[in-house]
């Protein structure tokens, strides 16, 4: 059960997870992971490493696929946005190769690579989420404040809050290609699911990001909230999805009626509208930065995606999770001798123990 997780960056808990998941499950197999750069720290908590070039590069596709066939990997787990929609276009040229891709269709990534994309189709299906606008339609009776970021994007890069009609001029000009989102004023959550390969969720787990640090949680909580599952839920009916995915919303304190803001009008006839209620604001089908707290809480989403790789049968886990339980992260490092860092192009499909 050899497993490659691309991008491996600084995602050492997901490496270690997936280690420990095989272990625990008494797989035999080895964790493979690929980046760009030698100094990322993924690479060496990894069993094997290869450098492979940008996904942008017309050589990434054919030296994942080599990868894949010399390392007879079951299981293939992109981990960045930019990889996403060619993962998911070419899942069957990985089959051929006995690889399975954890990750959605090609279709499901590009729709939610493109935020105002995502809101509108959730709106249309009935699912809470944020009042989005491209520049040109946000007119002066648009209420104050608003939050922009680029229409594809990620990390946080670019967003910022608008609170006056001065800035609203001025970021529409600064932030590339933007959009313009309702401010949703409460808590902010992401929702960690697990999918199958099917699209039925298997397991959903909500965190509040008490601090946030460039755009990844630094501090926060599970919390077990029937509103929160149930947009999840929700989302899931609207987006096929399959893997991993992770969910950004907040509450919101603005009135609404099957997930769409009512206005003033509205609310001065005295209609009905729904308590406050979580927001989606965007959505990733990737692992989440935080995974490592879903993990801790007893949602052990590597051992799923593991079981379902084998081929094994999995029963949906929601609600299964320890509630108020708390992450709060810190820095640390890897010392490495200078022979393991090596900065010039290596071969394609070459280790990094070999260079080393």
């Amino acid at each position: 059960m050899n497993i490659l997780i691309t991008a491996g960056s600084r995602r050492v808990p997901l490496v270690q997870a997936f280690r420990h998941a095989l272990r625990s499950l008494r797989l035999p197999g080895a964790v493979i992971v690929t980046d760009v750069n030698p100094l990322s720290p993924a690479v060496h908590v990894a069993d094997r490493a290869y450098r492979v070039p940008l996904s942008n590069d017309a050589d990434f596709l054919p030296e994942l696929l080599g990868i894949c066939e010399s390392e007879q990997i079951r299981m293939v787990v992109p981990t960045i946005d930019d990889e996403l929609p060619l993962f998911g276009r070419e899942h069957a040229r990985f089959a051929a190769l006995g690889s399975v891709v954890a990750a959605s269709s090609e279709s499901t990534a590009l729709l939610c690579e493109d935020k105002f994309a995502t809101c509108a189709h959730l709106t249309a299906s009935g699912v809470a989420a944020a009042r989005t606008y491209v520049p040109a339609a946000v007119t002066a009776d648009v209420p104050l404040p608003l939050f922009i970021k680029p229409r594809v994007g990620r990390g946080a890069v670019g967003a910022f809050a608008i609170r006056s009609q001065r800035e609203l001029e001025f970021f529409r000009d600064y932030v590339p290609d933007p959009i313009i989102q309702e401010y949703l004023d409460g808590p902010e959550f992401t929702i960690d699911v697990l999918c199958d390969f099917a699209g039925r969720p298997l397991s959903i787990v909500p965190r509040e990001r008490v601090v946030i640090r460039a755009g990844v949680i630094d501090r926060g909580r599970t919390v077990n909230d029937a509103r929160l599952i149930d947009l999840a839920k929700a989302a899931c009916a609207a987006i096929p999805f399959a893997g991993p995915l992770n969910i950004q919303c907040r509450m919101s304190s603005q009135p609404r009626r099957a997930g769409v803001p009512v206005d003033s009008k509205e609310r001065r006839q005295g209609m009905p509208v729904d308590s406050a209620e979580p927001v989606i604001f965007e959505i990733n089908p990737r692992f989440s930065g935080g995974i490592p707290l879903t993990i801790q809480a007893g949602a052990d989403f590597p051992r799923l995606l593991i079981q379902l790789a084998a081929g094994q049968r999995v029963d949906p886990i929601i609600g299964q999770f320890r509630s108020e339980l708390w992450m709060t992260n810190f820095e640390s490092s890897f010392f490495l001798d200078a022979s393991r860092v090596r900065l010039e192009t290596w071969a394609p499909r070459q280790t990094l123990e070999d260079v080393a």
